[in-house]
């Protein structure tokens, strides 16, 4: 009931159903020939693609914005739809060591669209292993942590693999032989 005049919008439930679908269908069309593009999901099966697809939720992040930080708890899996991103890593030191280690973040790597982030946190269950700032104006295809796991299963050995590259990247950085997890402390 209410207190006071007002005006009121009704929908059918038809209208409104077709409307919801009109929509779904939209999003999931965009998300799909995007994701066909990534090499990555290729190993999924259509229909798998098709539900990544509905399950992802774009955010948008301003140049110089951190979107994940060396340390935090795994919330989510990116995907960049738009716009560049920087990927850095701490130089920490552990105590008793040489003063060669600055606690210094050092850029590591440069991301674009298509490039995905994240991923290694919510593989492992550990805290992040480098942060990620949006260089321009960025544009992600979000995921979060129930989805990823129920729906990258496939893609799951594919992203494992990719830690070895990981470490030699920050090994010829630091000039020493490191691992993700020692980024980790």
């Amino acid at each position: 009931m209410s207190t006071e005049e007002c005006v009121l919008w009704a929908l059918d439930r038809t209208t409104f159903r077709q409307l919801v679908l009109l929509t779904t269908m939209k999003k999931r069309e965009m998300y799909e020939s995007f994701l066909n593009a990534i090499p990555l999901l290729q190993e999924l099966e259509a229909y798998e693609r098709m539900n990544l697809a509905d399950a992802l939720v774009t955010k948008h992040f301003s140049a110089g914005e951190a979107i994940i930080k060396q340390g935090d708890e795994a919330e989510a899996f990116f995907i960049i739809e738009k716009g560049t991103c920087i990927v850095k890593v701490t130089d920490r030191a552990e105590e008793g060591e040489e003063a060669q280690h600055t606690n210094e973040e050092v850029e590591v790597n440069k991301l674009e669209r298509g490039d995905y982030f994240g991923e290694l946190a919510l593989l492992f269950n550990k805290p992040r292993a480098a942060s990620v700032y949006a260089q321009t104006d960025v544009a992600c295809a979000v995921l979060d942590v129930s989805a990823f796991e129920r729906l990258l299963g496939p893609c799951v050995e594919i992203m494992s693999r990719n830690v070895s590259n990981y470490e030699e990247q920050l090994t010829t950085l630091f000039g020493e032989q490191l691992t993700i997890d020692d980024l980790r402390r």
